[in-house]
């Protein structure tokens, strides 16, 4: 303990000397974005599930068409015209992401969805299945039991439960990859760092940040998302030189000022950098009543009259009283809150204040409204 102890001291000194150097919220250059052509590629496929248990799509002609393709790979012919019943079987799309660098041999995640009205997939079993790119070239095969979370029940008077979704599943490993996708980067003159936001300091900042580390002037700034960094040609020297950049801390710059409103929900989210340039705010909340009290008149014995209803309204009118908030100038995030919450405002009240506040010219912030 006592070892423990004097070696955080020490670390306190250094750090109070200016020994030791802590960025604000550094963040690694990895975090912060990706490599241009390193990305995941995704892959489609349409095949055939078999082994259901009467929950398949029976007359769907894809489903027939896609069964009679499935039999003749084995030299099996259907008489024209025979249309085979295929409610244990159900047409399917297979999607699956291919991983960049990723090399034949490996496997892959796939996703079954039911393409017509099979009821579930549950039990099913997906024939091989080829997995094309957006080239329409094969960079995959699929085929294996589904593992399905959803369960559909029906009875015979036609009631139904369902507990999640039946008709899609996942096969773990479920393909294996026939083709690596040519990525390029190990000919192109330069490397690409594509920020995940935009913003134009930022890109300046990592920029920086991979010349101080190399020593030189090999990266740049082209626009507020990408830089550009000379790099020798070769694949394992570029390699090496990524995974160097990637872990690379940088102090990205803080976000723009922005209020976030979700109409639909009421949702309302203030970041920190909003400020608030000084200012008054009035909320009150008027309230109007009309009570409707009708009454039955009867007319008096033996006097030729009629029951009639006669109404009978009252209106009343309430307005509750809220305190005027002085903002001051340069009010933080925390300020605003305090002050909202002050006047009783509800999160629909907070909008329509945020709204008058910046047509006031109050408050500096991109208003944003899903």
């Amino acid at each position: 303990m006592a070892s423990l102890f004097r070696f955080l001291l020490i670390l306190t000194s250094l750090a109070v000397a200016g020994m030791i150097t802590v960025p604000a919220r550094a963040e690694r250059i990895k975090d912060l974005g990706t490599f241009q052509g390193v990305r995941p590629n995704q892959l489609t496929g349409y095949g055939i599930v078999v082994g259901l248990a009467g929950t398949g799509d029976d007359s769907l002609d894809y489903a027939t068409q896609g069964m009679k393709g499935v039999v003749s790979r084995f030299g099996l012919t259907l008489p024209q015209g025979v249309n085979p019943a295929l409610k244990n079987a159900a047409a399917v799309l297979v999607t699956a992401d291919l991983p960049a660098f990723a090399k034949p041999g490996q496997r892959l995640d796939v996703t079954v969805s039911a393409l017509g009205k099979a009821k579930s997939l549950r039990g099913g079993t997906l024939i091989l299945t080829p997995l094309r790119g957006a080239d329409n070239e094969i960079y995959g095969m699929a085929q294996g039991n589904l593992a399905v979370g959803g369960l559909g029940v029906s009875g015979a008077d036609g009631s139904q439960v369902s507990v999640n979704i039946p008709s899609a599943g996942r096969i773990p490993g479920g393909a294996t990859v026939e083709r690596a996708v040519a990525t390029g980067f190990e000919t192109s003159p330069t490397l690409t760092f594509n920020l995940a936001e935009a913003d134009l300091t930022t890109a300046l900042r990592v920029a920086d940040g991979i010349n101080r580390t190399f020593g030189d002037h090999r990266a740049r700034a082209t626009d507020a998302v990408s830089v550009s960094i000379d790099a020798a040609p070769g694949g394992a020297d570029r390699i090496m030189m990524m995974g160097l950049i990637e872990n690379i801390e940088v102090a990205p710059a803080d976000a723009p000022a922005k209020v976030i409103v979700n109409a639909r929900t009421g949702t309302v989210v203030i970041n920190g950098a909003v400020k608030i340039h000084p200012a008054a705010v009035a909320h009150g909340k008027l309230t109007v009543s009309v009570n409707e009290s009708p009454r039955v008149v009867q007319p008096a014995p033996f006097s030729q009259g009629r029951t009639a209803v006669e109404q009978s309204s009252s209106i009343s009118i309430e307005q509750e009283k809220k305190p005027m908030v002085n903002f001051k100038g340069g009010a933080s995030l925390a300020d605003i809150v305090k002050a909202v919450n002050a006047i009783g405002a509800s999160p629909a009240d907070m909008v329509a204040i945020l709204e008058a506040l910046k047509q006031a010219g109050a408050m500096k912030a991109e208003l944003v409204v899903l």
